[in-house]
This record gives C-alpha cells, sequence and structure tokens, in this order.
C-alpha cells in the first residue's frame, strides 16, 4: 500500500506519552481523538496490545504525519514496535478503520496489533482494559 495513512495510536505513541515525544511530535500535523471498533485493548504482557474483538472500542488518537518525513516515521514505528515483515514480531501493522471522535468520520489508519505470539498469550491470560483507554491501565 503506498498511501501515506495516518497512524492510530493507543499507548505510549498518544500525545503526552513518552514515544510520541521521541518518534512523533517533530513530524507530527495532527493528532486528533479517535475510536478503533471492534477491537480490545490489553495491558501487557510489557506493553499495550490492541486485538480484534467484537464488542470492544479501543480510544486513540489519530496522527498524521509529514508527507517527507512519512518513510523515516513508518520505518522507526515499525522497529519501535517490533513490526517485522515475515508477520512474526510483537504487532502486526494493518489498515482498520477509525472513527475521529470530533467528527464521526471514518478514516483509514496504520494500527499496530498484537503479533500471534502475544495474541497467543492473551488468548490464555488476558488483561483486558474495560474502558479501551490505556490511561485507565
Amino acid at each position: 500500500m503506498s498511501e501515506q495513512l495516518p497512524f492510530f495510536a493507543y499507548g505510549t505513541l498518544r500525545p503526552g506519552h513518552r514515544n510520541f515525544a521521541r518518534h512523533l511530535a517533530a513530524h507530527t500535523l495532527t493528532a486528533r481523538p479517535a475510536a478503533l471498533p471492534h477491537t480490545a485493548l490489553h495491558a501487557g504482557p510489557g506493553y499495550p496490545y490492541a486485538l480484534p474483538a467484537p464488542g470492544h472500542t479501543v480510544l486513540g488518537d489519530l496522527i498524521t504525519v509529514r508527507p517527507t518525513d512519512y518513510p523515516a516515521v513508518l520505518a522507526t514505528l515499525d522497529e519501535l514496535e517490533e513490526c517485522l515483515p515475515t508477520g512474526n514480531g510483537l504487532y502486526v501493522r494493518q489498515p482498520l478503520p477509525v472513527t475521529l471522535l470530533t467528527t464521526g468520520e471514518l478514516l483509514d489508519a496504520w494500527v499496530y496489533l498484537a503479533g500471534p505470539a502475544v495474541a497467543a498469550e492473551l488468548a490464555q491470560h488476558p488483561s483486558l482494559i474495560t474502558s479501551g483507554d490505556w490511561r485507565d491501565a
């Protein structure tokens, strides 16, 4: 996919958190409150993870980065999230529809979901954040 999709951040990549400051702040055009439907948020192991789950919603921010910075930001985030081309990393990056909370508009965004091994671990030992907001963990 060559389109420069925004990123849906639900953990430390959200504004006000350490990885936003380190990796996104200098490259961000907009950061808008958003929701990822049909997805549940889990607290760990080690990091927050999102997994497909009917009836749940994850709260976060839709981050749009400068077009000139996009390739470098994408590579940095893939490395940070241990998103491997094989699909066997901590996270997998997928395009999913998210809802802007201010307007209700539905937009596609890159979302880092739990990778296969983490998803299997969470299936055995769930750590659901019922509010869907990592700030409540």
